[in-house]
């Protein structure tokens, strides 16, 4: 049933797409009826109902599997103990590079799970909520370094995930703006008693780094089920090149947007730019944080051509 060549000592079970597609036929509860694809594909892909159904239907089943054994886990441990605990939320991590589709994913299967018979509160955070604002990054000669692993408020991060990992009825995460490419610091994110939170970053993977303070504990050590979006190199710069270009054209022409300065470039000078971000910034965010941090998660979704899975790797039980 699955891929096992060339990957004899792989702690992962490999499967194309066609063997992907046929699990859990007949095991759905989700309703696709009043799915509305727009709202859930980024600005650069074309989100199709059959990659919805082949693709991430099977996910969000095995999700499922992992979600009821986790609640019947925390109900026969707290018997064993002796303790009375509040619900504590499944937490899926979604890490990837930059322009892989990672808000993507984790909105399809924030749907997919709030289609679920049970009726759960699903809450999708972004750690961009949790860098720094940029008047501290300018005061740590980190702005050219935006969205590696130092230029995030990791306590702040952890503080939150151990907060939902209590059980506290309601917690707060701060507000990241794409147009102000900022922290909004008169807004949060309030999350009262979720069931499942998804948090989606380019580096929830990756170790902690934080200037002056030894911190052991990985982001991930809070993660009940973890994603890895990979793709070649080669694509993802063509779908940051295309998102930036698509961007210059929208976004950026709104006067409060940060990027203002790019929206009148010629097209020559777009691409430009797009290229030198992508190389002096983003790859190299890719090849020395995010990349090694690939085989650390449970389940890695490789994407091709046009946003497409190709391949899925489910780390061995």
């Amino acid at each position: 049933m699955h891929n096992t060549s060339n990957k004899k000592y792989s702690p992962y079970i490999s499967f194309n797409r066609t063997q992907w597609s046929t699990l859990g036929e007949n095991n759905n509860d989700a309703s696709l009826n009043d799915i509305n694809l727009g709202s859930l594909q980024g600005i650069n892909e074309r989100l199709s109902l059959k990659e919805v159904t082949e693709i991430y239907l099977p996910l969000t089943q095995l999700v499922r599997l992992h979600y009821l054994n986790k609640k019947d886990l925390h109900r026969t441990s707290n018997n064993f103990f002796g303790l009375k605990t509040n619900k504590v939320p499944f937490i899926i991590g979604i890490a990837g590079s930059v322009a892989v589709g990672k808000s993507t994913t984790a909105r399809i299967i924030q749907y997919l799970i709030s289609q679920w018979i049970d009726k759960l509160n699903v809450e999708l955070v972004a750690t961009d909520g949790f860098l720094y604002p940029n008047e501290q990054l300018e005061s740590k000669g980190l702005m050219a370094k935006k969205g590696f692993p130092e230029s995030y408020d990791v306590v702040k991060l952890l503080s939150f995930l151990s907060e939902l990992k209590s059980g506290k009825t309601e917690v707060k995460a701060p507000v990241y703006s794409h147009l102000k490419y900022n922290i909004l610091p008169d807004k949060e994110q309030v999350i009262n008693s979720p069931d499942v939170v998804i948090v989606e970053g380019v580096n929830v993977l990756s170790p902690p780094k934080q200037a002056k303070k030894q911190i052991k504990t990985f982001i991930s050590d809070f993660f009940d089920l973890s994603i890895y979006i990979d793709a070649n190199e080669s694509d993802i710069e063509k779908w940051y090149i295309e998102r930036f270009n698509l961007l210059r054209r929208t976004a950026f022409t709104n006067s409060e947007s940060y990027f203002q300065k790019y929206a009148n470039l010629s097209e020559e000078e777009a691409l430009q730019i797009a290229h030198r971000i992508w190389n002096e910034i983003n790859r190299v965010n890719l090849i020395e944080n995010i990349l090694p941090t690939k085989n650390r998660a449970d389940l890695i979704l490789t994407k091709g051509e046009g946003h497409s899975v190709s391949e899925i790797n489910i780390r061995k039980l």
